[in-house]
């Protein structure tokens, strides 16, 4: 029986749980390979937004299972392919669905690196961040340190990688490395309901967007200019997006104004 599952709480919105209380959510290679597994499965099927969740509480993803990490060192057996890890990333990361990681749990390692490869994170109060990779006499390996520093700046990454201390999610947060803080509780109903929110965009703009952001961090600045408006052409004139042009201007030629055609449920 598999420890990761996949709902579809609303069109074009799939939710994506790990549930492997055996180990605390810890990464085995068995289940980060079924995450893998999953999340394509999601995109494949329709998914315009992936909610990344744990079914364990206490914890969201934790560190690699350090059993299986250590047998592969040892080219002793382990639980499955190792290949989910970067499959994850790179499906988190670089296609064309956006990601929301609902952090309801403590998370580490691993876990983290899988988490900071989302487009969006919403953190509960309680979550502890961390990366103790440096106390088990390993590194972070795909990719934790260098999105860390992008995310939250050197200073508190050298912190976090450097000590292995834990991160308070309100701290991660004013660093900019988490988009919400909320309550205990209240990680999977915010990410859904902002998932949905953003499951109604345009689906080619919202992937169009997703693919800027994915690649902006790739090129130098002018370099990342020129690939946006390559980007931008692509999608932009195409048939649904000139009828939606048409749509929103016809609502301000009614004399509406900007917060009630862009904002109708987000402002008063």
């Amino acid at each position: 029986m598999g420890v990761v599952s996949l709902e579809w709480p609303a069109e074009g919105v799939a939710l994506v749980t790990m549930t492997n209380p055996a180990i605390n959510n810890h990464g085995s290679w068995a289940g980060i390979h079924e995450l893998w597994q999953t999340l394509v499965r999601a995109r494949e099927e329709g998914a315009r937004v992936t909610v990344l969740a744990s079914g364990v509480p206490g914890h969201w993803f934790e560190h690699a299972w350090l059993r299986d990490l250590s047998n592969m060192f040892q080219r002793k057996e382990v639980s499955g392919p190792a290949d989910g890890w970067f499959g994850c990333i790179n499906e988190l990361s670089k296609a064309p669905v956006v990601s929301i990681a609902a952090i309801s749990g403590d998370t580490s390692g691993g876990g983290c690196e899988i988490g900071w490869a989302c487009d969006l994170r919403v953190a509960e109060e309680q979550v502890l961040f961390s990366q103790p990779e440096v106390r088990i006499g390993v590194g972070t390996g795909i990719g934790g340190t260098s999105r860390l520093v992008r995310l939250i700046g050197r200073t508190v990454a050298a912190e976090m990688v450097l000590d292995g201390a834990p991160v308070a999610a309100r701290r991660i947060y004013e660093l900019g490395g988490v988009n919400r803080v909320v309550g205990e509780g209240c990680a999977l109903a915010e990410s859904l309901a902002w998932a949905k929110r953003l499951a109604g965009h345009p689906p080619e703009a919202l992937a169009g967007m997703k693919r800027m952001l994915a690649q902006a961090e790739e090129h130098p600045l002018t370099d990342a200019i020129m690939n946006d408006q390559k980007i931008f052409q692509e999608f932009s004139g195409g048939p649904a997006a000139v009828a939606r042009m048409e749509e929103v201007q016809a609502r301000f030629d009614a004399g509406a104004g900007i917060r009630e055609t862009y904002w109708p449920d987000e402002t008063e």
